[in-house]
């Protein structure tokens, strides 16, 4: 099955509706900005980092608009030294490769080894978007669903001020 009906699947499953589009491959926010519907949703960056003993991994989502420094990123989270996980962390916790991370990701990582951390204006934002673990498509998903997403997911997770 593919990464896309997995998250299709998961989500119809749980109840939770989405409204999904296809574009073109969009591997960073630069080139996801040319095919991103005027949709009211707000689109979402997704960063993994890692800890510094690397025994603890961090899904850090914001506003796409915005910008984050790693160095103020580590003093807002009180984590320790971050950087951003290899490719191969990546596939391992989230099953994912680099341009396509998103709190979807979740879906594998069954372990519930990943906590994620989000920006606090997400949790003002009545819809929001994100890759279907996919980086050919965008799922639009209520705040709500999404919620709802991570409460079935079972990952921790914590709204914070990020900037």
């Amino acid at each position: 099955m593919n990464a896309k009906q997995t998250v299709f699947d998961y989500l119809t499953q749980a109840g939770i509706a989405y409204d999904y589009y296809e574009h073109p491959a969009a591997p960073t926010i630069e080139i996801a900005r040319r095919y991103w519907r005027d949709d009211g949703s707000r689109h979402c960056k997704n960063l993994f980092f890692r800890n510094h003993k690397g025994n603890r991994h961090y899904l850090v989502v914001f506003d796409c608009d915005r910008t984050l420094a790693v160095r103020d990123l580590e003093q807002r989270l009180r984590q320790g030294k971050l950087s951003f996980a290899s490719e191969q962390r990546m596939m391992k916790y989230l099953g994912l490769r680099p341009g396509s991370v998103s709190p979807f990701g979740l879906i594998n990582d069954t372990g519930n080894e990943v906590y994620l951390f989000l920006d606090r204006n997400l949790s003002e934002a009545p819809f929001l978007s994100f890759h279907p673990n996919d980086n050919t498509g965008t799922v639009v998903i209520s705040r709500d669903g999404f919620l709802k997403f991570l409460a079935i997911c079972g990952n921790r997770y914590e709204f914070t001020d990020l900037y």
